[in-house]
């Protein structure tokens, strides 16, 4: 007979600990340790004990490769991220804020595998059957390969294995589904890990592919314990502001292939749509002739992306409680270096100024390759002078206003030249490019020139004061 325990343990790494402290001594989470009741028996370490011992070493040249080869799921963004497609036997954990359109992308997805013959299985923990069929009729998801059960109960998915004997199953929540056979309520580190332990197995014995989707926390990490993400063979994120219609789907982890891929989708009334050209959305709604604006080519995995980054430097109120620097798509840490490298290397004072700069379209660029498109952003602000419509401006700024070299440059130049800028502000020693006046700078004062910002150093801080 199993007995029951009541143990302290942390939601954030699952670490056990024998009483309660304000801080988990494993992973230094605050006010993390909970208390969780679970089973205290040797059985089911010995049961699993039991199946490990069942595998023979084979030669690695002799293993077959041909289950793993993946499948194509018919939407080219998440084939694009996955590396070609979903592998039989994988389990996928997908990660995102609620209302972000995880579930649509994942009805989707079944949708599309459906139409291809596949036979897939929904096990729905958060919503009605009827709920998710009036969103597959929205979406034009409805297939009669796609089976669902709306159950909170682990147990409701083994019949429906049996009986629909599907090549996906797909687990929406990780975090609302329980196991009767685990001591403890649903939602809990102890529930979590022991259904993901079960899906992993049954994914691995009958060569079905998986996809759970799980919540995150306030801070935009996976919830439950860490451990989910060594379980599983892909982690992927699927995020971007709510307020935009843009949609961003990363892996960070991946066992069957790349993990610096970048899917793009747009929300939209129909649900999501892939994007093959995600520059020209960025730019769509860029105003000509406005002082405080420069183009980034970006570069997110190995997909170029041209964005727009825009500044607004402001005279601070003195009743405002001090001054303002904010930054929204961007590095908040980064944008002030940055403003103390115009104002000590090239003379460009923002005291008594607030300073606002954004990613326009909701996408986030955290590279240091944006480091000089916004510092051009800021001075163009700063003196209400507008950079030149035609330019892009890419590199890193070091502490001492030099412009450094970035990777792949010649890919982010050519995708600029694609969209047709014709002048690009790049470091030394940028390779050329077909269609684009490159102009090589080698310092900050170098770029504020090439953009007709400034005249020589000196003038730039006279325009400075002057401007005060």
């Amino acid at each position: 007979m199993a007995r029951l325990k009541v143990i302290l343990r942390c939601t954030e790494c699952g670490a056990p600990s024998a009483k309660w402290a304000g801080r988990c001594s494993t992973c230094g989470a605050w006010n993390s340790l909970i208390e969780e009741v679970e089973e205290d028996t040797v059985e089911v370490e010995k049961a699993a004990v039991a199946r490990a011992t069942t595998a023979r070493a084979v030669r690695l040249g002799e293993v077959d490769t041909d289950r793993y080869a993946p499948w194509p799921t018919g939407i080219g963004e998440v084939d694009r991220v996955l590396g070609g497609g979903l592998v039989r036997g994988s389990v996928t954990l997908v990660g995102g804020e609620p209302g972000i359109g995880k579930s649509t992308l994942l009805l989707q997805l079944i949708g599309s595998l459906g139409g291809q013959g596949l036979r897939c299985l929904m096990l729905s923990a958060e919503e009605s059957a009827e709920q998710v069929r009036q969103r597959a009729e929205r979406l034009g998801s409805l297939n009669p390969n796609v089976w669902i059960v709306a159950d909170t109960s682990f147990d409701a998915l083994g019949p429906a294995l049996d009986d629909v004997k599907p090549d996906l199953v797909v687990v929406d929540s990780i975090q609302a589904v329980y196991d009767p056979e685990v001591g403890s309520v649903p939602g809990s580190v102890t529930q979590v890990r022991g259904c993901t332990y079960r899906l992993v197995e049954m994914a691995k014995e009958r060569g079905i592919a998986v996809i759970i989707v799980g919540h995150v926390t306030k801070e935009g990490g996976l919830a439950g314990p860490r451990v989910l993400e060594h379980l599983v063979d892909t982690v992927l994120t699927f995020d971007g502001d709510r307020h935009h219609g843009l949609r961003l789907l990363r892996a960070v982890k991946h066992r069957f292939g790349p993990t610096g891929e970048l899917g793009l989708f747009e929300m939209g009334a129909v649900g999501l749509t892939g994007l093959a050209d995600p520059s020209g959305l960025f730019l769509a709604d860029r105003r000509v002739g406005v002082s405080g604006s420069c183009v980034a080519p970006a570069l997110d995995g190995s997909r170029p992306l041209l964005v727009e980054v825009q500044s607004l430097v402001a005279p601070g109120s003195p009743n405002a409680g001090g001054l303002r620097r904010s930054a929204q798509g961007l590095d908040q840490g980064r944008l002030y270096l940055l403003t103390a490298v115009l104002e000590r290397r090239a003379g460009i004072s923002f005291a008594g100024q607030d300073v606002h700069a954004s990613a326009a379209g909701g996408v986030r660029l955290t590279e240091p390759a944006v480091d000089l498109a916004l510092c051009l952003a800021l001075v163009s602000s700063r003196l209400d002078i507008p950079v030149p419509i035609d330019i892009v401006a890419v590199g890193e700024v070091g502490l001492g206003g030099e412009v450094r070299q970035v990777s792949h440059l010649q890919r982010r130049l050519a995708e600029a030249a694609r969209l047709g800028f014709s002048r690009a502000i790049v470091p030394p020693g940028a390779p050329d490019v077909a269609g684009l006046e490159l102009i090589r700078v080698g310092t900050l004062i170098e770029a504020c020139e090439a953009c007709e910002l400034v005249r020589g150093s000196r003038s730039a801080r006279e325009v400075a004061i002057s401007v005060d």
